[in-house]
């Protein structure tokens, strides 16, 4: 279980942008979390992927507290939980390859050896062909950086996975492609997933509960 218990969070004490929110997530279920834009449910979102520490409140994963996040996070809870953002271009490095970003989590959990086959594996499975491994984010396109930015968060299977807008900036086709690869992965593995956005419909047809901001969250 992921839960979010009484999370108030912000980037100034003086103003939290989220007050009080509690969401939970169990281990295969699929929950949207809907809302208008600047609401504060990608800031919700960050505090659960352990990439924003909450001014008050808890994130707790199979009945166990966190107590650091981001790097301060313990690699166990940090790696049960991956991530992919609305905008690819912002969350990628422009130096590195597709094939090295897709590799940064499996070389920063040291596991360097296994990381061509692992990204040969995800490159297939989210849809990159080999010739577009060794292109920079400027040589691709949206669609093409954000199949690598998902294969990344996959790449060391979590538990939960974390998609914030995921496919904001795509258009219907590749949309459809990645929530295929989700849902795939969901399938094969047992995996959460909260996938936050504005878009009733596709978190509807996606997801197998839909809450709205306000009944998360404290105005």
């Amino acid at each position: 279980m992921l839960e979010l218990r009484a999370v108030t969070a912000g980037y100034d004490r003086r103003a939290p942008v989220v007050r009080d929110a509690h969401l939970t997530v169990a281990q295969g279920e699929a929950v949207g979390l809907l809302g208008p834009s600047g609401c504060g449910k990608s800031t919700l979102a960050r505090v659960a992927a352990l990439l924003h520490r909450p001014d008050a409140g808890e994130v707790v994963l199979d009945g166990t507290p966190v107590r650091g996040f981001r790097h301060r996070a313990p690699r166990e809870q940090r790696t049960a939980i991956g991530v992919v953002f609305q905008q690819p271009r912002l969350a990628a490095d422009p130096r590195l390859r597709l094939a090295d970003l897709i590799a940064e989590p499996l070389r920063a959990t040291g596991r360097r050896a296994s990381a061509a086959d692992r990204v040969r594996e995800l490159a297939g499975t989210v849809g990159l062909t080999p010739d577009l491994l060794g292109r920079r984010p400027h040589e691709v396109s949206d669609g093409q950086l954000q199949r690598a930015c998902l294969a990344r968060a996959l790449s060391l299977k979590p538990r939960w996975l974390v998609c914030d807008e995921m496919t904001a900036m795509l258009d219907a086709s590749t949309t459809a492609a990645l929530v295929r690869v989700v849902e795939d992965y969901r399938a094969s593995t047992g995996a959460g997933l909260l996938s936050v956005g504005h878009d009733r419909t596709l978190l509807t047809r996606w997801c197998d509960r839909t809450v709205p901001w306000e009944a998360v969250a404290a105005g």
